[in-house]
């Protein structure tokens, strides 16, 4: 039998930095209470598929989703999952970086001291290098910003076309193939709550 490759795409639950709009990249928060309840109504959805292939980020809200999920098989730590670095800009609001640098947008202008769409593009195109040699359903378990560059590549569109890839804490996305042009790199579902 011939299995073809979906990518089971699962942002992290809630933290209090994602209720309040602060960015976090490699902060390591925990989940709150209201994301580890997100993270368990993702359960019925995801043990219901059978996974090849687990893959984590190395932070702790997303391996808290993965744990509450109870996706198996284990999942390996991937540090290519890990969330945008947002360098001068972690912990803080879009609204309070646009009222020092009006326009400002981390898609096309990345961050001071940390990650530049360009590097960004990079790493999430190495990822996808490694994710295209696989077969069957691989479960990853990531983040916002950092997702939204991955379907983006995925697709082929640059970095700048991300902003337009809103995702929800503690949602569930499947990047794949057409089915009837298996060349076709498709974004088969996107951001979809339990």
């Amino acid at each position: 039998m011939i299995m073809t490759l979906q990518l089971y795409l699962v942002r992290h639950g809630g933290t209090a930095w994602s209720v309040s709009g602060q960015h976090t990249g490699r902060s390591d928060i925990p989940l709150i209470p209201q994301g580890e309840a997100e993270a368990r109504r993702l359960a019925p959805r995801l043990q219901a598929v059978m996974f090849t292939h687990v893959l984590t980020s190395p932070s702790q809200r997303a391996r808290q989703t993965y744990d509450l999920s109870g996706v198996g098989p284990k999942a390996v730590i991937d540090p290519d999952l890990a969330e945008w670095a947002y360098g001068d800009y972690e912990g803080r609001s879009s609204a309070d970086i646009r009222a020092e640098r009006p326009g400002w947008n981390v898609f096309r202008d990345g961050c001071p001291h940390g990650e530049s769409p360009a590097e960004i593009s990079a790493r999430a195109d190495r990822l996808i290098d490694r994710l295209r040699v696989l077969d069957g359903n691989v479960a990853l378990f990531s983040h916002g910003q950092f997702s939204a560059v991955l379907a983006a590549r995925w697709i082929g569109l640059a970095v700048i076309e991300a902003q337009h890839f809103r995702l929800n804490t503690a949602s569930l996305s499947i990047l794949g193939y057409d089915p009837h042009h298996p060349e076709v790199a498709v974004i088969a579902m996107w951001n979809t709550s339990a």
